[in-house]
This record gives structure tokens, C-alpha cells and sequence, in this order.
């Protein structure tokens, strides 16, 4: 049975114990292709979709449409159209899951760890290895988490790091001092030190973009590459509404109408996640956290412009990802700077795209970074 290959569960980010199979986007007997998309996912954040690893045939589906299976479970089989169907009813029949116990292991591992940079306590996961590591900075009211989807994917290759900025996530809540874009690049040069990093590529989403270029206008010469998806700090328009209902959403109608506008579906949003968000709010320190930066980065709902960032040639190589459908932060910023360096619009995708189109993201992270090590 050497030919047939089990599709199972895929274990996205660091607490994925199960998914929902939603729906199948090949059929029994289809062919498929590398990077197609073979079955929508509903995660405890968003739905994503399982990408095929390399080509095949699709000869049976095993899950159902709407069953809720652990990680490692049996999806689908797939096999050339020489294998016999018994020898395909045989693999399924004797296909064995992981048992719970190794499925709690797997969760376990691997586990984040406290650094101390500075005033700040700052939550870290580190994957992977290699001489120049890839540094993902989240967003505004996100965490490491956002890239549940990216990070594992990166680090077959590269060594990265996910980190809570400060105010965020398990980091330290109370924010000290300043909470511009110099201080929180500040706050990442210290977490380098602490984990004897010299020189990086950076990957910034939303607020962590502009956090990024802060740290590129500051120390070039320790920036391999820069990645901006769906970045502040390119114009001033935002989404003011998103920022205060954010800010101000206490309850589960108000956090999904707010979360709702990040993405492309608003379906794909899941209850979970409303919850871990509103978790995360009322923890001791956060809502003041929080007030504080949107007054500093959204003053009157518009975006402060501290920097006149990339209005010439980029200091480093840098490219920019942005979901056509963004309506927190508008395309627009992205496109107007296509004539100066690469710019890739994805379709079906709000201002997550990195979670709502992972694998096209994870291939422009992957060939930019490889092409710039």
C-alpha cells in the first residue's frame, strides 16, 4: 500500500486539539494538483483550507461534511486509479489515529517561554532553526496566534519567532512609557538582545508593519527583508469605527460585529475566537492598554503618520501582501506603492490575509525570504 497517502487532521498553531471539516473543495476521483485546496477547515480562530502537499488523486472521502475530528484523524485517502478499491477499503479499515494521550503531547509541544526585554515580560514562541530568523510582529489587540497558520509552515526551512508585543496576549499588560512605533521597535531590539539575535527578516501584519519599518528606518543594516501585510503606517485612512468598537466591545454581539470586519467572510470567523478576544479584554490592564494605543497610533480615528515611509527606494528589500476585500485599512496604500517595489493583492481575503489565504501567503513569505537570504 506504499501508493496510497492518508489526508489527515492538520494541526494548525498551539492549542488545535480538533477541527470541522466544513466542506470538501475536490471530489472522489478528481485529480489534484500541489497547493490546491482540498477541504475547508474550521479551526477554535478561523476557517482555513488544507492545501495538498504534492499532487494526486482524490479516491475517497472519509469525513464528512460538518464532523468534528481530532488531529491526526483520517480525512481522505489519496491513491493513483491503478490501486484496486480493496485495497482502499483495506487502508481505511486498518488506519490507526493517534491516540489521545499523543495527541496532548503534540499540543504540549512546543511551548513558549518569558523573556525579559526590558521593562516587559514578553511572550515567545520559537520554531525551527537557522542563521537568519524570520520575526513575526502581530497587530493591534492580536498575538502570536495570528500566525498559527504561517509560523509552523516557515520554520521547516528558517528558524522564527512569534512574540506578544507588550499589552498584548501573555506579554506584560501594563504598558510603560511611550507607545509609538520607535518604542515598540525599541521594545523588539531588546527582545534581539535577550535572544542574541543580530540580524532578521521581518514580517509585519497591521500595526506590526509599522512597527517593522520603524525598526528598518532605525537599523537597516540588521534587516535581511521586510514583509508588510495589510501594514499601518502607509496613509492615513483606517477604519476608525473597527478601532473604537474594539476598544470600547464588552459583549459577544458587539465582538463579532467588530472581529466580523476583518475578513473576507465574515462566517469564517469562529465563536472561539469571539471568545478568546473577549477573554483577552477583560484581563487587569488591558483595556487601558489598549485605549492608550489606539490614542497614539488612531488619534480621531485616523492613523498617525510618524514617518514618510517608503515614499523612495526601500532602505532593504521589502514587499507588501494585502487582501483585496480589506476593510480596516484600505488597499489602496499597498497599491499605489506597486511601481517601487512587489506588491501582491489577494483575492478573497480582508485584513487577514496571511490566516484567510495562508498558503498563497506562505509562498510569497517563503520565495521573498529565500531570495533575499
Amino acid at each position: 500500500m506504499a501508493e496510497i497517502t492518508a489526508i489527515t487532521m492538520p494541526k494548525w498553531g498551539l492549542t488545535m486539539t480538533e477541527g470541522k471539516v466544513l466542506g470538501w473543495l475536490k471530489g472522489e476521483g478528481e485529480d489534484y494538483r500541489a497547493g490546491d485546496e482540498l477541504v475547508e477547515i474550521e479551526t477554535s480562530k478561523i476557517t482555513n483550507v488544507f492545501e495538498a502537499g504534492e499532487a494526486g488523486r482524490l479516491r475517497r472521502i472519509v469525513a464528512a461534511e460538518g464532523a468534528t475530528l481530532p488531529i491526526g484523524a483520517l480525512l481522505a485517502v489519496a491513491a493513483p486509479a491503478s490501486v484496486p478499491d480493496p485495497e482502499i477499503d483495506a487502508f481505511v479499515a486498518g488506519f490507526v489515529a493517534p491516540e489521545p494521550a499523543a495527541a496532548e503531547e503534540t499540543q504540549q509541544a512546543p511551548a513558549t517561554r518569558d523573556i525579559a526585554a526590558g521593562d516587559y515580560r514578553l511572550r515567545v514562541l520559537e520554531l525551527g532553526s537557522g542563521a537568519v530568523p524570520i520575526i513575526f510582529i502581530h497587530g493591534f489587540g492580536a498575538d502570536l496566534n495570528t500566525w498559527m497558520f504561517n509560523q509552523p509552515a516557515l520554520a521547516e526551512h528558517d528558524r522564527t519567532i512569534a512574540f506578544d508585543l507588550p499589552g498584548h496576549g501573555g506579554s506584560s499588560k501594563a504598558l510603560k512609557g511611550p507607545v509609538d512605533g520607535a518604542s515598540f521597535a525599541a521594545d523588539l531590539d531588546r527582545l534581539l538582545a535577550a535572544l542574541g539575535v543580530e540580524r532578521v527578516h521581518l514580517v509585519g501584519h497591521s500595526m506590526g508593519g509599522a512597527i517593522a519599518l520603524h525598526f528598518v528606518s532605525w537599523q537597516p543594516a540588521r534587516v535581511a527583508s521586510v514583509t508588510l501585510i495589510a501594514s499601518a503606517g502607509l496613509g492615513e485612512e483606517i477604519n476608525g469605527a473597527f478601532i473604537a468598537g474594539f476598544v470600547k466591545m464588552e459583549r459577544r454581539r458587539e465582538a463579532q460585529d467588530v472581529l466580523r470586519l476583518l475578513v473576507h467572510d465574515p462566517a469564517s470567523v469562529s465563536r472561539q475566537m469571539i471568545e478568546d478576544v473577549l477573554r483577552y479584554k477583560r484581563l487587569d490592564g488591558v483595556p487601558a492598554a489598549l485605549a492608550a494605543l489606539a490614542a497614539e497610533w488612531f488619534p480621531n480615528g485616523l492613523q498617525r503618520m510618524g514617518l514618510e515611509f517608503l515614499t523612495e527606494a526601500p532602505q532593504v528589500p521589502t514587499q507588501i501582501i494585502w487582501g483585496r476585500d480589506d476593510r480596516i485599512i484600505p488597499v489602496a496604500h499597498g497599491e499605489k506603492l506597486a511601481g517601487r517595489l512587489p506588491v501582491h493583492i489577494i483575492d478573497g481575503a480582508g485584513h487577514l490575509p496571511h490566516m484567510e489565504k495562508a498558503g498563497e501567503v506562505n509562498r510569497l513569505l517563503a520565495a521573498f525570504i529565500g531570495a533575499n537570504a
